[in-house]
C-alpha cells in the first residue's frame, strides 16, 4: 500500500514518542547502522531476527492478514514478510476491492519461525487448500517453525496440509463442520494454543492472537505496551460478535453478507 506524502502517522507517533522519552529519533543508532537497515529492507530477514511469514493467496480476507501484521511489525528483533504463492506483487483479497503487497514467493522463504494463515473467501480458501505446492510449502516451513498459526479459516488450509489431526482448533463460527473434517477438534475460543499451533477464530480474533504471539516473542510488557500503541480496547455498539449469543436472524444475514461480498 502506498501512502500519501507528507508526514505519516508512525512519523508522528514515533516523535512524539521519542519527545515524551526526552530523546532525539534515531539516537542511540549510528547513522551508517541506520542507512544500512534501510538498505536492508528488502531482505526475507536479517541476522538475529525472528521472522515471520504471512501467506497471501487470491481470496484472502485483507483483516486476517493486516490484524496481525499491524500487531506484529513493530516488535523489537522481529521482521514480518508476506508471501505470494508463486508470484510476488499485489494479491487480491476476498471482496475483489483491495490488494495486498507479496514481498516474497514460497520458494524465497523456506523458514519461518512464525507461519500465519489467514483465511478467505470460499472460493480463494479452497483453492489455496487445494493446492499441493501451498500444502507442501506449509508442511516444510511448519518443520522448523516455531509456531504456525492461522486466522479464521485459515485453519482449514492447515488442515488440508495435514497439521490439525487430532489437535484442538478453532475457526470462523460458521466453519466448524469444515474443520472437523479436517480430523481437528473444535474448540470454541477466541484463539486456541496446542503446542506450537496456535488457531483464531474469525477475522477480527487475529489481533487477540497476534498479541498473544508478541508476549511470545517478546515478554508481556512489550504486548501490553503494543495493545496500548494501537489502542485496542473494543467496545462494540452491539452485542453481537458471538454466534452463541447471536439470534438466528442476525446469523443468517452476517453469512449473506460475507458471501454476497465476496468473489
Amino acid at each position: 500500500m502506498h501512502t500519501s506524502t507528507g508526514p505519516g502517522r508512525r512519523g508522528l507517533l514515533g516523535t512524539a514518542v521519542a519527545g515524551a522519552l526526552g530523546i532525539a529519533a534515531g539516537a542511540g543508532t549510528p547513522a551508517h547502522a541506520r542507512s544500512a537497515a534501510a538498505g536492508a529492507g528488502a531482505d526475507a530477514s536479517r541476522p538475529g531476527e525472528r521472522l515471520v511469514a504471512i501467506l497471501l493467496y487470491d481470496g484472502f480476507t485483507a483483516l486476517d492478514a493486516v490484524g496481525p501484521y499491524e500487531v506484529l511489525c513493530r516488535v523489537p528483533g522481529v521482521r514480518v514478510v508476506t508471501v505470494g504463492i508463486r508470484q510476488t506483487g499485489p494479491v487480491r483479497t476476498d471482496t475483489g476491492e483491495l490488494s495486498v503487497t507479496a514481498e516474497r514467493t514460497m520458494a524465497e522463504v523456506p523458514a519461518a519461525d512464525v507461519l500465519l494463515i489467514p483465511g478467505g473467501g470460499p472460493r480463494g480458501q479452497s483453492a489455496a487448500g487445494a493446492d499441493a505446492a501451498v500444502q507442501r510449502w506449509i508442511r516444510r516451513v511448519d518443520r522448523g517453525s516455531v509456531w504456525t498459526t492461522s486466522v479464521c479459516t485459515g485453519s482449514l488450509i492447515l488442515g488440508a496440509a495435514g497439521l490439525l489431526r487430532g489437535v484442538p482448533a478453532t475457526t470462523h463460527w460458521a466453519a466448524r463442520p469444515l474443520l472437523e473434517r479436517t480430523g481437528a477438534v473444535w474448540t470454541e475460543r477466541r484463539f486456541v494454543e496446542h503446542g506450537k499451533i496456535i488457531t483464531a477464530a474469525g477475522v477480527s480474533a487475529g489481533i487477540d492472537m497476534g498479541l498473544h504471539l508478541v508476549s511470545r516473542l517478546a515478554g508481556d510488557d512489550v504486548a501490553r505496551a503494543t495493545q496500548l500503541g494501537v489502542e485496542y480496547d473494543p467496545a462494540p455498539p452491539f452485542d453481537s460478535g458471538n454466534a452463541g449469543t447471536a439470534d438466528e436472524r442476525t446469523k443468517q444475514l452476517a453469512l449473506k453478507l460475507l458471501n454476497d461480498a465476496s468473489l
